[in-house]
């Protein structure tokens, strides 16, 4: 099993940015999709971002609705991944998840087996 924990939410300001960590361990061997999620109250869970784990090619994928804005990277050697996110409105107000999945369709929830407890992100104006 894999073991997730977020960390870095909190209050935000409108406009400003955001960056959310995800410290990774326990059994990552086969590990090879780390993604960002989020959900907001009365909403579905949204895709955010995906990145290859225990992969050499680093390749990555964003929702649409923050293409463009954010960026999802990787540290192997911390066994991080992180989130940074820009250009914030109080639509991006939700917990975000680190999960793991070992293959699958990335932007999908049902790929992904193991999950953080997530952590609040709330943008204030």
């Amino acid at each position: 099993q894999v073991q997730l924990v977020e960390s870095g939410g909190g209050l935000v300001q409108a406009g400003g940015s955001l960056r959310v960590s995800c410290a990774v361990s326990g059994r990552t061997d086969k590990t090879r999709i780390l993604a960002w999620f989020r959900q907001s109250p009365g909403k579905k869970r949204e895709f955010v971002a995906a990145i290859g784990w225990n992969v050499e090619i680093e390749i990555d994928l964003y929702g649409k609705s923050v293409k463009g804005r954010t960026t999802i990277s990787r540290d192997s050697s911390k066994q991080t991944v992180s989130l940074q996110m820009s250009s914030l409105t109080s639509e991006d107000t939700a917990i975000y998840y680190c999960a793991a999945a070992v293959g699958g369709q990335w932007d999908a929830e049902a790929s992904y087996d193991d999950w953080g407890q997530g952590t609040q992100v709330t943008v204030v104006t």
